[in-house]
């Protein structure tokens, strides 16, 4: 079976979680079924050379590059409106070709396969940048008509795409995510120094590491934050680390509110390399997102070692299963009180600690991967 891979996620200057999901899947899948044959499809016209470089991470010795030289915005923009084949430009090589951010464009030779990650379209559009909201207005529900299969990461995704496309609920199969248990462990305490020095942080600290954007709840994290240290004023700061998204100018507004001025760190860019050591050298990781396909940077701070608390809303219970605190993410008591919990009880820490490991050893790129491979042996007819 020839099985095509859209790289675009994995051509920007940052990897998003998208990017890092489909970066681990294409590894797993190319190293447990070398039978197989595999290629990275994408776009390209200005500096070539620059996304050769950004995908060497991801190649193997079965995963070649296949760039077409055309751009890319022009491409989904003509596609918007315009049914310009993708085999133009990819040919007739795959029997299956995955496209790991919600849109397959038209023409397409084989069968296809789409990952659609979340319903935040309907669900909090609000939250969504403009271009992105229309984009997807556009074109989702035709991506959806044209795949094969639907790929997404939860049971709880899966039933939000049957509530508002239930046209095309027979075709979805759940793939959850997984995390990486040589990239994210417990650090060394020398490289938890190393980090903490590097990025200018205290001893102790509460981590948020994402993206700054309206969905993840930040501004209510902070208002929480404020809550606890009119009772405890030796709490330790709170340190939001991630690259800006978007709408984030009012998360650092709620940072100069007096009562926890001085006391929220913005780190600079944080390297992939530093994550294990940052999510290690933490009290405990927070994550009160509004909603989540499934949600990795919980997992990943389990992996950790580090204490979790997110929200019990949306993919989070389902991912977290029973290892981490659970708090109403609407609620900025809620999320105080959870905040109170991790810092004042040292037993809780410890039990979510030792849950966190074994909920992460759960959650395997190795299993998701097979379970993907399933979906493809399922349409390879």
């Amino acid at each position: 079976m020839n099985i095509a891979f859209d790289a675009s996620p994995l051509t920007g200057d940052l990897i998003s979680g998208v990017g890092w999901c489909e970066a681990y899947l294409t590894e797993a899948l190319a190293r447990l079924h070398p039978e197989e044959a595999y290629r990275f499809e994408y776009f390209t016209l200005r500096a070539p050379e620059e996304k050769v470089r950004r995908m060497q991470p991801f190649v193997q010795k079965n995963t070649p590059l296949h760039p077409a030289r055309f751009s890319p915005l022009l491409y989904r923009m003509l596609t918007a409106a315009v049914p310009l084949p993708y085999r133009i430009f990819h040919g007739k090589w795959a029997d299956v070709t995955h496209f790991f951010n919600y849109i397959v464009p038209p023409g397409v030779h084989g069968k296809t396969v789409v990952t659609v990650h979340d319903m935040v379209l309907h669900a909090f559009p609000e939250t969504m940048r403009t271009r992105t909201r229309l984009l997807l207005k556009l074109s989702l529900r035709r991506s959806m008509q044209r795949a094969d299969r639907i790929v997404t990461d939860s049971e709880f995704s899966r039933r939000e795409i049957a509530k508002y496309y239930p046209a095309y609920a027979e075709k979805v199969r759940v793939v959850p995510c997984g995390v990486d248990r040589k990239r994210f462990a417990p650090a060394e305490k020398a490289e938890i120094e190393r980090v903490r020095q590097a990025h200018h942080l205290p001893a102790q600290y509460f981590l948020y590491l994402g993206t700054l954007e309206p969905r993840k709840n930040l501004v209510r994290l902070i208002r929480a934050y404020g809550l606890l240290r009119k009772r405890y004023p030796d709490a330790p700061p709170l340190v939001l680390a991630g690259g800006k998204g978007w709408q984030y100018e009012s998360i650092f507004a709620a940072a100069e509110d007096a009562a926890v001025r001085g006391h929220i760190i913005f780190p600079s860019y944080i390297p992939s390399g530093d994550m294990a050591a940052l999510y290690s050298g933490a009290l405990a990781f927070v994550f009160p997102s509004l909603y989540e396909g499934f949600g990795m940077p919980p997992l990943e701070a389990m992996a950790c070692g580090c204490p979790v608390l997110t929200a019990n809303a949306a993919s989070l219970p389902e991912a977290a299963g029973n290892a981490a605190l659970l708090c109403d993410p609407q609620k900025v008591s809620a999320i105080e009180k959870g905040l109170e919990r991790l810092l004042t009880d040292e037993p809780l820490r410890k039990m979510l600690r030792q849950r966190g490991f074994e909920r992460a050893a759960q959650m395997s790129w190795d299993n998701a991967a097979e379970r993907l491979y399933q979906v493809y042996q399922e349409i390879k007819e």
